[in-house]
């Protein structure tokens, strides 16, 4: 079993929980309370707030800072949590906020890599499997779901959903709900058809695709969201409940089959 190896520059608050083989690099710092889980890695010149708790196996790179207050002038420093699950990749100087809301913490979920310089805003809830490519934001209240890629230089705006599995192109300001499965892209942006190459990566394939691949035709055809007549598969009846969830800042539509991702149409 790896030792417990702490960088005697680093300064750790004594009311921090560090679970086995946890590593803590040259003058990083770590908050109290906060829960650092087992086998983690902390480095250099990062920063871990409090209220902050981190399941086990994260890294951590350098000049990070995990858990930083809000980014909201209604912040009065109050107590509130940013939690992380397991397996992450935080590289260099990403910014993540904990929570404005008490009751519910800022969400990361587990397997998810945020590349250098991302960041993540207060009340965010981020799925598993996540990939934020580098010089992201992540307004406040943003949802991004299970196995989401988002490209390099892309804003998305506070309160918006990106859904399942779908795939933001690079350099885009995200005003609205990105549908689960899709890829967005082009100016102003669309969605241009299901990300077939993410949806096979993860199994989704055969008539589970098909499924999709109608429902999405329907979609493009006449917009219309009721899905009663649609095929019956996990990832239909997911899409269905998804577009029956409340959003503040109304969906994209599809974009003309003359279009193409960076047309000036």
């Amino acid at each position: 079993m790896k030792e417990e190896l702490i960088h005697p520059s680093a300064v750790i608050a004594k009311d921090v929980h560090l679970g086995r083989g946890v590593r803590v690099h040259p003058f990083a710092v770590i908050e109290g309370p906060a829960v650092i889980g087992e086998e983690c890695e902390i480095g250099a010149h990062a920063v871990v707030h409090r209220w902050v708790r981190m399941g086990r196996n994260n890294r951590v790179g350098a000049h990070a800072v995990i858990g930083g207050a809000p980014q909201h002038t209604g912040y009065d420093g109050h107590e509130s949590w940013l939690d992380i699950g397991d397996d992450n990749i935080f590289r260099e100087s990403i910014t993540i906020n904990r929570a404005m809301d008490p009751a519910q913490p800022t969400h990361v979920g587990s397997g998810c890599y945020f590349m250098a310089c991302a960041h993540v805003g207060h009340d965010c809830q981020v799925g598993d499997r996540v990939i934020l490519t580098n010089n992201i934001c992540l307004g406040g209240h943003v949802e991004v779901g299970r196995g989401a890629i988002i490209g390099g230089g892309s804003l998305i705006h506070q309160c918006c959903r990106v859904g399942e599995l779908a795939m933001v192109a690079g350099d885009l300001a995200v005003r609205k709900d990105v549908l689960p499965y899709a890829m967005l892209a082009g100016e102003p942006p669309r969605h241009y058809r299901l990300n077939s190459i993410g949806l096979r990566r993860n199994g989704i394939n055969g008539a589970d695709y098909r499924a999709l691949e109608t429902v999405f035709r329907q979609l493009r055809a006449n917009r219309h969201l009721n899905g009663s007549h649609w095929p019956e598969t996990r990832e239909v009846r997911f899409l269905r409940e998804w577009l029956e969830g409340v959003g503040k800042r109304g969906l994209y539509g599809f974009a003309r089959a003359a279009e193409t991702p960076g047309s000036d149409e």
